[in-house]
């Protein structure tokens, strides 16, 4: 590897580095903040509540998120509607497309991983937070997504790291993540080595994210490692 001529283009890769951290972050706090609501639609026995929602999870689940970003940041465009109408200030950008694309994509599983943390609940809790007078908002406030958060927290932590590796399309719309920070310096020299650079910033990255998610699985799962010793 050609070293000096890698650390006198480490701005390329850091801003490869912060570009990625910001669509992972912005995308998974957005889609976190659609999952809720649509996890609790989810739990409805009404089909027209929860059938919108398993459409909308099934749709975004079965497909690959390659294929979300290029529907949405090139086919979007061939709508004359979409063209002339407000959001196409953000549609014509790459950074916005993505992160519509990523957000809409973690949400869906986010929400399926809610929805099973709730259902897996104990009944008990439940009726507990009834006999206590508790109204259905307080008990989904103070009882039931608290425990379905710390249920579902596992699966959540795989879900952000998915995030973070699946965050390498972007570089496919012109954005410069990690990948695209690789591919623009392979294609200035000719070489390989910015594809060597990329990896071990994923190795770091992901077991950053690992180690993290255990400290707080550690944190809010204690009581049940109390309970089973």
């Amino acid at each position: 590897m050609n070293f000096p001529l890698i650390a006198s283009h480490l701005g390329l890769f850091v801003e490869g580095i912060l570009t990625t951290l910001r669509l992972v972050g912005a995308s998974l706090l957005i889609g976190l903040i659609v999952a809720i609501p649509c996890a609790i639609m989810r739990t409805s026995r009404n089909p027209l509540i929860n059938g919108p929602i398993w459409l909308f999870t099934y749709i975004f689940r079965g497909t690959p998120l390659l294929i979300q970003l290029y529907l949405i940041y090139y086919g979007l465009a061939q709508f004359p509607q979409i063209r002339n109408g407000p959001l196409w200030p953000f549609l014509s950008e790459a950074w916005w497309c993505a992160l519509l694309a990523f957000t809409l994509n973690t949400a869906a599983y986010t929400a399926e991983i809610i929805r099973g943390g709730i259902l897996t609940m104990p009944r008990g809790e439940i009726e507990a937070a009834k006999a206590c007078g508790m109204s259905m908002l307080l008990r989904y406030r103070r009882i039931i997504l608290p425990s379905a958060f710390r249920r579902a927290l596992p699966a959540y932590g795989n879900e952000v790291i998915f995030m973070l590796h699946a965050s390498a399309v972007a570089s496919t719309v012109t954005l410069i993540d990690i990948l695209g920070a690789a591919r623009k310096f392979n294609g200035m020299f000719n070489t390989y080595e910015g594809f060597l650079v990329a990896a071990p910033i994923y190795f770091v990255l992901t077991f950053t994210l690992v180690g993290g998610f255990r400290l707080v699985e550690r944190r809010w799962l204690r009581h049940l490692n109390l309970r089973s010793s």
